[in-house]
């Protein structure tokens, strides 16, 4: 069977849209992103709501430069009671820059963090999205062929927005009728995940942390 192209959408000759609605494992949460690739970048926009460790909504905006490379990310997370919000760039020198901020009240780290240890990380990650997993892979064509290949990424606490360093590999495993698998593993812990990805390179399915929902299929007449 060919791959599915069901969740793809018209865009500008070269740009390739998609838009993907992912479900969480474990704890109620869902998440939406629309997608657009094109000359070696990615630009996103997406919402999810989450309730782990509290109910919650988060809004991002992504966009990247040529090589898949990050180049801003804004982040708003709001619950009851209390707001956060980051905006993470990285300058063409491969500088980090944060602009951080926090309301209310709760119990969690502040928003942000220190950029020093992120020298020589080409990517964000934000946590429990699928989405940011695609760039380095994009980068690479992870999802063709090759690996193991390491990288050191920004990764963003959800919901509290705190920005820290991790260290991540992964590995071409098999292409699939209508998926192409690539492992990733964590390189400070144990978690390690079989990710599918679709033809285009954005993650479908990614064991542990979210599934692909797809669209429903037409009723026979």
């Amino acid at each position: 069977m060919p791959e599915s192209t069901a969740d793809s959408f018209n865009t500008p000759t070269g740009v390739t849209g998609v838009a993907r609605v992912w479900a969480r494992e474990g704890s109620f949460g869902t998440e939406f992103a629309a997608v657009r690739l094109g000359g070696g970048r990615l630009s996103a926009s997406g919402v999810a709501i989450g309730t782990d460790p509290e109910p919650y909504r988060l809004d991002y905006q992504l966009t990247t430069v040529d090589g898949y490379v990050t180049g801003r990310l804004s982040v708003r997370a709001e619950g009851h009671g209390w707001r956060r919000a980051i905006l993470l760039e990285r300058s063409p020198s491969g500088a980090w820059a944060c602009h951080a901020e926090a309301e209310g009240t709760g119990d969690r780290p502040p928003p942000g963090g220190d950029l020093a240890t992120l020298a020589g990380a080409l990517d964000c990650d934000l946590g429990l999205s699928p989405l940011t997993n695609s760039m380095p892979v994009l980068r690479h064509r992870l999802h063709e062929a090759g690996g193991p290949v390491d990288f050191l990424v920004a990764w963003v606490s959800v919901p509290d927005l705190a920005v820290r360093p991790s260290r991540q590999r992964y590995t071409f495993v098999r292409r699939e009728p209508n998926a192409r698998i690539v492992r990733f593993e964590s390189l400070d812990a144990t978690f390690a995940a079989d990710i599918a990805f679709d033809r285009h390179g954005v993650v479908l399915d990614y064991p542990g942390i979210a599934r692909h929902v797809p669209e429903p299929t037409a009723p026979r007449a």
